[in-house]
């Protein structure tokens, strides 16, 4: 029950954090001085992961991310009810998160676009915004399989790596998405949100968790152990 929980508690700070510094500390609403702008929400992003990784990763493997647990249980590393607990704990997470973001709003002001920092996409561009989500959730994963294998991977550096990913694919996505590449930051927020936000929230949810099954294809095949060549005499 401890990693379920560590992956509930993880995710709410992702999202509180994230999506908080896109509401509270955006510049949306005014001019940039005044906010931190697109570069301030990507290190918001990677940091509340690199922070939750040195703190859950030795409890859950800081998953956070249903993307993430999909990606790894397809390649085999974790089993089919955990990998569903997971998911269930992280979807209660940012909705916690998105709770608290939504009351903060609720009793004050706000400098965002929206309540609680959703994902949407311009009407039309939906084709856009899938290939967005694949794309940058295929690579987020690969990192993440790459970083952490027990063989191949980075170590104890692995939380950062993976935290720097995030905040370099925040940098490119967030013009187009607002950057989700975790249906979980993007159901909790839609939730409170409403309208456009959950009326677009599929594409949210599909195109992460088909990025995260072609990370775990290829990175399978990156890290098969090629059988030694027989010499011939």
């Amino acid at each position: 029950m401890k990693k379920y929980l560590a992956e509930m508690t993880g995710t709410m700070v992702l999202v509180l954090m994230g999506c908080g510094s896109a509401v509270f500390a955006g510049n949306a609403a005014g001019a940039v001085s005044e906010g931190v702008g697109t570069l301030g929400v990507a290190f918001a992003f990677g940091l509340s992961v690199i922070a939750m990784a040195y703190t859950i990763g030795k409890i859950s493997g800081c998953h956070i991310n249903p993307a993430i647990t999909f990606g790894v249980w397809l390649s085999g590393r974790m089993g089919g009810k955990d990998a569903a607990m997971f998911m269930l704990f992280q979807v209660i997470g940012a909705v916690i998160g998105s709770a608290v973001l939504f009351a903060l709003v609720s009793t004050g002001t706000n400098n965002g676009p929206t309540a609680t920092g959703s994902n949407s996409f311009t009407e039309g561009q939906a084709l856009q915004a899938f290939i967005a989500e694949f794309v940058f959730t295929f690579i987020f994963v690969l990192v993440v399989l790459g970083t952490t294998d027990s063989k191949k991977g980075a170590g104890d550096f692995a939380g950062l790596a993976i935290g720097l990913t995030l905040v370099l694919i925040h940098i490119v996505c967030i013009p187009i998405t607002g950057t989700s590449v975790n249906p979980a930051r993007s159901i909790g927020p839609a939730i409170f949100e409403g309208g456009k936000a959950l009326s677009q929230l599929w594409l949210f949810i599909v195109a992460p968790m088909a990025g995260a099954a072609l990370s775990a294809l290829v990175w399978k095949g990156l890290a098969a152990d090629r059988p030694a060549e027989c010499s011939s005499k």
